[in-house]
């Protein structure tokens, strides 16, 4: 039930549901906010009215979606399938991963495979799947544009209001009131500076849309330049040359090649439940060093089987006489200007050790550059005030991913995501969802009994 605030209608006050106090509210609804979801349904299944925790999600987006725009046909996960959604918090969960192939038939079929490693248009259809079983509490087009601090007489604040927009309404506000906000609202795509996306540059994030309008329009592509060295970028560059088969694609990156992702098993146990713990418990120095010499597992590394195929590709056109796959290593993009006299980019490379210059005159440009954290601060407003810093100004955050806050504050701030400083290389990753999921739902639990009788 909704009460509109102000009484006229034509007044776009916000509005707020009746007589609710959550005790967690999500903001973002990818799948770590989806985990911690259900968690709570989970929780609350098994437990009578008065111990279930109320809980709401907020999305911005109009239905689930995770990388949409790098869904390509044939790309893999690169965690196991047993990294899901509940697996490790709750191996016997009806919300697995093979809980849902069983579910479409398709479970012998893929333990047929031998493979740990799904198609990941297919794990985006299970957590699709997910998402649709815990609809009941999720707002979509809600984007959230507030989270405001409310203060009783003494000035302690145990609640926040959270004001997005209405997805019923345009123009007007709702308002919901949380003991406790989750904030994961994941990555944005970054841009490298003096660059901005337009029709013929774009983030590899848009890949898929991008390519598709193309078809539609049926523009020609003569050339496509791919900057970056990841595996995103690999991706792009394979998906390109497959998808234009008339088409160079040229490949930019500083280093000699690509560097093939350390997945060994020990590396892997960076991503280890338990190495989180360690982490978060050691000297800055120390979780530094971890830091730099693990970046090779998750960051501007390719899987090998990729690098293979795309040098493979390159040495058959060679022995072809056609060259189309293009790799200018050791470059750098030095200048991106609109083509003199008609549609399409100049794209100005340079060849570091020599400082020559080459311009391509390229149909498009994607950058797979990378994502980094959107800015809690713009989200939070003036709750981001009562957030407690460390001498690196990076917030404060506990072991159970709740922010360090003033000690007026008892409503919490969980962050999933956006802590590689206290957490890290597992922030930004699926390996430890569904334990992270555990971790701050134990922590509601722990928090919710002194609060939840008051009015």
């Amino acid at each position: 039930m909704w009460l509109p605030e102000g009484g006229d209608a034509t007044v776009k006050s916000p509005r707020t549901e009746s007589d609710i106090v959550h005790d967690v509210l999500g903001i973002g609804f990818g799948p770590s906010n989806l985990a911690l979801a259900i968690a709570v349904e989970e929780h609350n299944a098994s437990r009578p009215e008065g111990e279930r925790l109320t809980a709401r999600f907020l999305e911005r987006q109009p239905r689930f979606g995770w990388h949409r725009g790098m869904l390509i046909d044939d790309a893999t996960m690169q965690v196991s399938f047993l990294k899901d959604l509940v697996t490790l918090r709750n191996p016997t969960s009806d919300f697995s991963f093979l809980c849902f192939l069983r579910e479409r038939g398709r479970l012998i079929d893929f333990l047929n495979q031998k493979t740990l490693f799904p198609l990941r248009a297919e794990f985006h259809q299970y957590f699709e799947w997910a998402a649709e079983r815990v609809g009941h509490l999720v707002g979509y087009d809600s984007e959230v544009t507030a989270v405001e601090p409310v203060r009783d007489e003494a000035g302690t604040v145990e609640y926040f209001d959270v004001h997005c927009r209405d997805p019923e309404q345009p123009g007007r506000t709702v308002r919901y009131r949380t003991r406790n906000i989750s904030v994961a609202m994941g990555l944005e795509p970054h841009v490298p500076p003096g660059l901005e996306l337009t029709e013929r540059v774009w983030h590899n994030s848009q890949l898929l849309p991008r390519v598709g309008e193309l078809g539609t329009t049926g523009a020609p592509v003569r050339r496509a330049v791919v900057l970056g060295a990841g595996q995103s970028a690999a991706e792009a560059v394979d998906f390109l040359h497959r998808s234009f088969p008339d088409a160079e694609v040229c490949a930019v990156f500083a280093k000699y090649g690509y560097t093939p992702a350390d997945d060994s098993p020990f590396a892997n146990r960076i991503f280890d439940p338990e190495a989180v713990d360690l982490y978060f418990g050691a000297p800055a120095e120390v979780k530094q060093s971890l830091f730099d010499y693990h970046r090779s597992t998750n960051y501007s590394v390719v899987d090998m089987e990729l690098i293979e195929a795309l040098y493979a590709t390159s040495y058959r056109e060679k022995v072809a006489g056609r060259e189309r796959l293009r790799f200018l290593n050791v470059s750098r993009v030095r200048d991106v200007q609109p083509r003199s006299g008609g549609e399409g980019l100049d794209i100005t490379v340079e060849f570091l050790p020599t400082g020559e210059h080459e311009v391509l005159e390229a149909d498009l440009f994607v950058l797979a550059t990378g994502y980094r954290p959107r800015d809690l601060t713009r989200l939070l407003g003036e709750s981001a005030k009562l957030c407690l810093r460390d001498d690196g100004d990076e917030l404060r955050v506990g072991r159970d991913h709740r922010v360090a806050t003033a000690p007026e504050v008892t409503a919490g701030i969980y962050l999933q995501g956006g802590t590689e400083h206290t957490h890290g290389l597992t922030s930004t990753l699926l390996s430890t969802t569904a334990v992270r999921a555990e971790e701050i739902h134990r922590s509601l639990l722990a928090g919710r009994a002194p609060a939840y009788d008051r009015p």
